[in-house]
């Protein structure tokens, strides 16, 4: 797969509060870190498409998914976006097969790619088992499969992390670092773990009250940050910049 630019520049207004982010990114791992509340999920919902906006656009390499001046608006299932929901939204009355097939567009044909997605993922010999009867790391993958069965161009992951147990969280972060790699396509997570946000991102995305506050590397930020509200969210690393990536 070749380098994917990606370029979000919208706004969109809701009783309360308004969203206007602008961020550009590589085929990278973004993170987007900030307090709750902040937007960060809106924004993915607006990048897939399950959200209207009010002016804008989100471009993934040549592809625009939505561009107002240009009337662009795909609908969901045409953006090639893999989301990622933070409690991984399988089918609890499917099986991991079934739910890895369901991202597929045509599952009755889907027989080698399915094979595929089951030596990535490490899933032999929990094809036929049931959402409840896997762990936590199991169900992640089986929802990253799904995703990925979509051929996205960019994936979206909501606090990835936020259901696995924290003995095992930094072997998945190795994974889905290593995934990334192997696909060369964008990855954006969100978390409100900021060793994760450290520990993971090639580009941190800094987020409060509806716009991007720092945008760079990780480091760039703890040791250079441009005003006191981002030196706050990243504080408690502030003193220990050595540690961003021990985590």
């Amino acid at each position: 797969m070749g380098k994917k630019h990606v370029s979000v520049r919208f706004r969109k207004m809701l009783e309360g509060f308004s969203l206007d982010i602008a961020w550009e990114a590589e085929s990278e791992i973004v993170v987007l870190f900030g307090p709750s509340g902040a937007g960060k999920s809106m924004t993915f919902q607006a990048m897939a498409g399950l959200s209207p906006l009010l002016e804008g656009h989100v471009r993934v390499g040549e592809k625009v998914f939505y561009d107002s001046e240009k009337g662009i608006d795909l609908p969901p299932q045409e953006r090639e976006v893999g989301y990622l929901f933070q409690h991984y939204a399988l089918f609890p009355h499917m099986s991991a097969k079934q739910n890895i097939l369901y991202g597929h567009d045509d599952p009755k044909h889907a027989g080698d790619e399915l094979e595929q997605m089951i030596q990535l993922f490490h899933l032999q010999g929990l094809e036929e088992r049931y959402p409840k009867e896997l762990s936590g790391g199991q169900k992640q993958r089986v929802a990253l499969a799904r995703a990925l069965m979509r051929k996205p161009k960019i994936l979206l992951l909501d606090e990835p992390l936020s259901a696995i147990d924290l003995s095992v969280r930094r072997a998945i972060r190795g994974e889905l670092k290593s995934l990334q790699r192997r696909l060369s396509i964008p990855m954006v997570i969100i978390t409100h773990d900021l060793g994760e946000a450290m520990s993971m991102a090639d580009r941190l995305i800094i987020y409060d009250h509806g716009c991007v506050i720092q945008s760079g590397r990780p480091i760039e930020i703890v040791e250079h940050p441009v005003d006191d509200r981002v030196a706050e969210l990243v504080g408690s690393i502030q003193l220990h910049p050595e540690r961003i990536f021990s985590f």
